[in-house]
């Protein structure tokens, strides 16, 4: 079911539209064809939706799961409206949560902007200030950005948002979860000229519908309401393992999925379980705050080219990361909230597909563990098992039964 724009804010149920290319979206010919070159023919439902109203010049607030085909959502009106900008003035501004996230939005936009004559770059920290100073000051069409590094030039003087003419907001729960918010009402208010906005986010309540009524005039409001991340959507394993042999359990899984993605809660136990899997044969990398930015994003590459069968994350650091293909989801250290369950997990049930998330749970953490469960609606077995187990490499062969369960008589 997909959900329509509404001109009083409220719900309104509509059916899906009819668009089987691009150019029925209005798109110019030359953005048409370098999707066509890129081998980018249909658009998702959250593009067939939000691009039309995105080229008409009204904001647009769309409620969509990262892995929904948001960035040509936004990115496909942003390059069609903005006109050529002058030097440190950009024409368009796409604020991100993170380096990451910055980095992937300016792969996909960069190639399609030069099909426009439109340049593209991407500011954040943890890279060069001076040359993203020089690229500004050459004269840059629209800038992709995280709040921090962008305010940092605008105290510079090095680029004034006195001429936005389409700002774009993307994962804006996550920009307000991480603490953002403060720096992008700063931003917000620098932006001193008539523009349209384009907000994408997973939620749309609390701080976000505050933004989206200050912020956004009139908005058009789409949803893609089979994009929600839902229990159902996903198949739930709960191993209860024991502590030595933890690590090798995650190794045996890895082995017959290469491309796992395992979430820990900290950014020393990120490096350690790096440094554990690679004992046990396994190519593995850690992704988190502290690490280099080249560091960060050659792990990224590694994996999403298959030289790495692990990435291991935290939750803050892979907030935004945009992988496709994750064959599995493992919580090797249990999320503490079930809202952090559905975000980890959610990374291997996208549009629309289903995955596997495994939580691994030692003796001590079973009893906060089923309560989590409890709150997601979930009854799934806590099934006993070591690192020998040939189960291990099939997750979805068997299903997990009440007489396996921890404490079962």
């Amino acid at each position: 079911m997909l959900v329509g724009p509404d001109i009083d804010e409220a719900s309104m149920t509509a059916t899906e539209p009819i668009i089987s290319t691009f150019a029925d979206l209005g798109l110019p010919l030359p953005l048409v064809e370098a999707l066509e070159n890129a081998g980018i023919t249909s658009p998702f439902p959250i593009q067939a939706l939000t691009i039309p109203d995105g080229l008409a010049g009204r904001d647009v607030c769309g409620k969509a799961k990262t892995g929904s085909g948001k960035t040509l959502a936004f990115g496909l009106p942003l390059l069609a409206r903005v006109e050529r900008a002058v030097p440190k003035c950009p024409r368009g501004l796409v604020l991100v949560p993170t380096r990451e996230l910055a980095l992937q939005v300016a792969d996909v936009l960069e190639p399609l902007g030069r099909a426009v004559d439109r340049r593209v770059i991407s500011v954040y920290g943890g890279a060069k200030m001076e040359r993203q100073i020089a690229d500004l000051r050459e004269g840059v069409d629209i800038v992709i950005a995280t709040p921090g590094r962008l305010i940092d030039l605008v105290d510079r003087t090095a680029v004034s948002l006195s001429d936005i003419e389409v700002l774009v907001l993307d994962e804006a729960d996550r920009m307000v979860d991480m603490g953002f918010l403060p720096q992008v009402e700063w931003l917000l208010r620098h932006i001193t000229s008539a523009h349209q906005t384009l907000l994408f986010s997973a939620t749309l309540d609390g701080a976000i519908d505050h933004l989206v009524r200050s912020e956004l005039r009139d908005p058009v409001r789409h949803e893609v309401a089979s994009g929600t991340i839902t229990v159902e959507e996903m198949t739930h394993r709960f191993l209860l393992v024991h502590e030595m042999d933890k690590v090798r359990v995650l190794a045996a899984i890895a082995r017959h999925h290469p491309r796992t993605l395992a979430f820990v809660r900290s950014k020393r136990g990120a490096d350690q379980l790096a440094v554990a899997l690679k004992k046990e044969g396994i190519a593995a990398a850690a992704i988190h705050g502290d690490l280099h930015q080249r560091h960060r994003e050659r792990a990224l590459s590694d994996f999403s080219r298959g030289k790495l069968a692990v990435l291991v994350a935290t939750d803050v650091a892979a907030r935004g990361l945009d992988i496709d293909d994750i064959d599995i989801v493992v919580h090797y250290d249990p999320p503490q909230d079930p809202k952090d369950y559905l975000h980890r997990s959610g990374r291997t049930a996208r549009a629309g597909e289903s995955g596997i998330v495994v939580t691994l749970v030692l003796w001590n953490e079973e009893l906060e563990v089923r309560r989590m469960q409890r709150r997601l609606a979930l009854s799934v077995p806590i099934v006993q098992m070591f690192s020998n187990d040939p189960r291990l490499g099939d997750l979805t062969g068997w299903e997990p039964q009440a007489h396996e369960a921890v404490g079962a008589r």
